[in-house]
């Protein structure tokens, strides 16, 4: 017997299947069922669609599942078995694509096709424009590339944003996260670095995010030129926090397809934090213990596996410049994912709500920010310019309150009377219009017009 179960389950023509037996909150557990985890399987129950899910655990003889869809009208008995792989729809004319791949492993589009295009996790167009082209079945299952293969970050960036460029200088191949509480500004900054960022291909990943955003990024946002050479995956709140994890890992994988053949790519994710409060949903299900405030330690160990996927090529072969936002919840810059993180990426930029509150946009906070490779992308003097300027800026807000209830006689300390002066024109410096684009080299000009270096 047990050998007539080995070949079972090396022969392709024969399928496994498993049935259902229980349903606990999120998670579906099947007995019969051995594959292994990360597998894809069809939940189907009567007459009505099969419901998709993914092996994310097992105990004994049962396996643990996590719907990718909805689980109305499951009940025990159902029968569980392996998904086909994915199979992209050829193009009138054009010979059919032999696919040859294992059952339950999960295969995605992935092609020139996708650009213009706005596709959900599974790799289903979202917007009304017929079934994808120029696409192929790819794993979503990348090895990773050895550090030493990397190319350094020696080459900076434009981001189009004067207060990034001068201050915070990006190097393309980083990787830099906007930390931010909700409604100051994270989209909209995301927004400007999607149009003005000098890139060849844009990758954004809309995950759990709200829905809204998804039509509005794409209209009004990216634009008819912006959306030509984009590409939009969407994983909207109300998704299941399977998809939710995929849609990451998919618009990462989109990445590193087009980075493989040679060309820049800026990848926008919003949010990092969703991402991993879905993987914090998934844990918690299937019974694993929560770490710090609820999140369990797989969470902290699948986030620098999803970053360290983007960055520079093979011995510079194309490159993928990350900006993830995370969301600090209340504000708190000490929130566990955040602090995670901070990290294992290569700088922050830190929004602050009393900027926003102010009306002051971009609302980045100079003093807590930082781009870890600015000092390898930029000249000397560019730096000392930009030391300058953030001395000169914390100085004078550190004494504001004493500046503003009059307690500070003007000629007791030189360093702050230049501060004074220098505010209103470096507060300007800093803000711009989200419709302005600022080029790298106006950035440091302008920075240092502004205090005269």
């Amino acid at each position: 017997m047990d050998d007539a179960h080995a070949r079972a389950c090396h022969d392709p023509g024969l399928a496994l299947r498993g049935t259902l037996t229980r349903l606990t909150g999120l998670v579906l557990e099947a007995a019969g069922l051995r594959v292994p985890v990360g597998s894809q399987c069809l939940v189907r129950m009567g007459e009505q669609a099969p419901v998709l899910a993914e092996v994310v655990g097992f105990s004994d003889q049962r396996a643990f599942l996590m719907p990718a869809g909805d689980v109305h009208g499951l009940s025990s008995g159902a029968s569980v078995m392996p998904a086909p792989p994915y199979v992209p729809v050829p193009r009138l004319g054009e010979p059919e694509r032999n696919v040859t791949a294992r059952v339950g492993v999960l295969r995605l589009p992935l092609g020139t096709g996708l650009l213009g295009r706005v596709v959900d996790p599974q790799g289903a167009p979202l917007d009304h424009q017929g079934p994808l082209a120029d696409v192929t079945a790819e794993p979503l299952d990348r090895q990773p590339i050895n550090a030493m293969d990397r190319a350094p970050v020696r080459e900076p960036l434009d981001t189009g944003v004067r207060a990034i460029n001068a201050l915070l200088t990006v190097g393309r191949g980083q990787r830099i996260g906007l930390f931010a509480g909700s409604g100051v500004g994270k989209s909209v900054l995301l927004g400007m670095m999607a149009r003005y960022t000098a890139a060849d291909v844009i990758v954004v990943g809309l995950i759990g995010e709200r829905g809204r955003e998804v039509k509005e990024f794409v209209e009004d946002i990216l634009g008819a030129e912006g959306r030509a050479r984009s590409v939009v995956v969407a994983a909207p709140a109300d998704a299941p926090p399977l998809l939710r994890m995929q849609g990451a890992a998919y618009a990462t994988a989109v990445a590193e397809y087009f980075r493989d053949r040679g060309q820049h790519v800026l990848l926008l994710m919003d949010s990092l934090t969703r991402y991993a409060m879905a993987q914090r949903e998934i844990a918690l299900a299937i019974g694993e213990p929560p770490a710090t405030k609820g999140y369990p330690p797989s969470c902290f160990a699948k986030l620098p596996q999803l970053v360290e996927r983007s960055g520079n090529g093979l011995n510079g072969n194309g490159s993928i410049t990350a900006f993830y936002t995370v969301l600090s919840e209340g504000d708190d810059q000490q929130d566990p994912i955040a602090d995670a993180a901070r990290a294992i990426l290569d700088g922050h930029i830190v929004l602050s709500r009393g900027l926003a509150e102010e009306a002051h946009f971009p609302a980045i906070d100079v003093e807590q920010s930082a781009s870890r490779v600015m000092h390898n992308v930029v000249s000397r003097e560019h730096t000392e310019c930009a030391r300058r300027f953030r001395a000169t800026y914390s100085r004078y807000r550190q004494s504001r309150d004493l500046v503003r209830l009059g307690a500070y006689a003007p000629g007791s300390d030189p360093v702050l009377d230049e501060a004074i002066r220098l505010q209103p024109a470096m507060t300007a410096f800093l803000q711009q219009d989200m419709h302005q684009a600022a080029s790298l080299d106006a950035s440091i000009g302008a920075m240092a017009h502004t205090i005269g270096f």
